[in-house]
């Protein structure tokens, strides 16, 4: 089996709607490395989007599943709960910034927990509209892609979004909206479009995570969440990709001193499980009745025994130490390139949640460059992922278990690529 008949394979069985960025197909990986079906060697810098903070199959995590898979597979945890499921909620909730009573609910993806999160909003409140902001990245699902802020690639040919869906612009002083400018957007729609009293949540990215890795302020927080206050609308932070350690803590939304009332995680929270969970307040979590929340495969055992022993590994492992060495590390390669390459511009990080964006001759920002780099990085044994409202920015989400030298030798490729662009 190799690539080019898999290849043929997938053109004639898959969708033409799920295409493939690498044209080559994983057949091995460790850490921080995967091996396709020929043999040949890459050096992962997507971590399955954001996925696999702890890298490929984590030892730790490898051995909590394969002790799980012993014992039970699955039951539906709506009709005879395990342990797992229990144990990890009680982490969960331990775990997140928001005092006092907290509840968690755990499903399979994290369009799934925003979609639940929107609805534990709605019933908490007895309100329906929610106000998103422009940039984001909430899934795939109608409802989220309803709140998702870019059309292309996501939500130009499936017809109506769903309605009571607002949107404002994220603040971003690197194009243009201030702190300000946000906020009195924010109250221009209550005077426009939807009175603050029918608003049920504003839900926000920290950190944007398709958007392009841009952070909201602490003092943009800060507003938002006295905002929120006012108007007794809930505050929803969505750490799908920013959450579990990428930012050197274990929510981005902890680096603003702001407690959001519902908060959303998937992607690394297993570390390539399906896995994803809302945790909030618990009057918040209670308000809808028995049956209401849950699914199927929500909460899966093998996925919690996963995500039990990644919360392990981060506490053992001191990877928030590490995802904070890592990022000052990203930095100061970032730093060197934009003072090098014209065509390099506005290198940021917050932690390891790093990129930079790649920019023409006038300063504009230029997705055929940025398409160009990923594609001779690829070419090049590195899988390189981009991003951003203009597609024009470069994100790192390399694994934070990853060994200095494979990092250096990825980024050694990223500056000969640049090199050449």
């Amino acid at each position: 089996m190799n690539n080019k008949h898999l290849s043929e394979l997938k053109q004639q069985y898959v969708a033409k709607g799920a295409p493939h960025m690498i044209q080559a197909f994983a057949d091995t990986a460790e850490n921080a490395e995967i091996w396709d079906v020929e043999g040949n060697r890459y050096i992962d810098f997507a971590g399955g989007i954001g996925v696999l903070n702890l890298g490929h199959r984590h030892p730790k995590v490898v051995e909590a599943i394969k002790a799980q898979l012993d014992k039970v597979m699955h039951t539906s945890a709506a009709v005879m709960p395990y342990a797992p499921y229990v144990h990890l909620c009680k982490r969960l909730c331990d775990a997140v910034p928001i005092s006092g009573d907290t509840r968690a609910v755990l499903v399979n993806s994290g369009a799934e927990a925003v979609e639940n999160a929107v609805k534990i909003a709605r019933a908490a409140t007895g309100r329906s509209a929610v106000i998103a902001f422009d940039g984001s990245f909430h899934g795939r699902t109608m409802m989220t892609l309803a709140l998702t802020g870019k059309v292309l690639p996501y939500k130009h040919d499936f017809g109506p979004m769903p309605g009571d869906v607002f949107r404002a612009p994220y603040p971003n002083p690197t194009h243009g909206v201030s702190d300000a400018q946000s906020l009195a957007a924010i109250e221009k729609l209550f005077k426009t479009d939807v009175p603050a009293h029918r608003v049920a949540a504003i839900i926000i990215e920290p950190i944007q995570g398709e958007g392009g890795f841009y952070q909201a302020s602490p003092a943009f927080m800060q507003s938002l969440r006295a905002l929120c206050d006012e108007h007794g609308i809930a505050l929803i932070a969505d750490e799908v990709q920013s959450g579990f350690a990428r930012t050197g803590k274990l929510f981005a939304i902890e680096h603003t001193d702001v407690e959001p009332d519902l908060i959303t995680t998937a992607k690394s929270l297993a570390d390539g499980m399906p896995l994803a969970a809302v945790v909030g307040k618990a009057d918040m979590m209670d308000a809808s009745g028995p049956g209401s929340l849950g699914g199927t495969y929500g909460g899966n055992p093998l996925s919690c025994a996963a995500a039990i022993a990644v919360m392990d590994a981060i506490e053992e492992e001191d990877i928030l130490g590490r995802s904070q060495r890592m990022g000052e590390a990203l930095a100061e390669r970032f730093h060197t390139w934009q003072a090098r390459f014209s065509h390099v511009d506005h290198s940021r990080n917050v932690g390891a949640m790093a990129a930079f964006e790649l920019v023409d001759e006038h300063g504009a920002p230029c997705a055929v460059k940025t398409k160009a780099l990923t594609q001779k990085a690829a070419e090049n044994g590195l899988i390189l992922l981009s991003c951003g409202f203009y597609s024009n920015t470069i994100r790192v989400l390399v694994p934070l278990t990853a060994t200095d030298d494979v990092l250096n030798e990825g980024l050694d490729i990223i500056e000969r690529c640049l090199e050449e662009l």
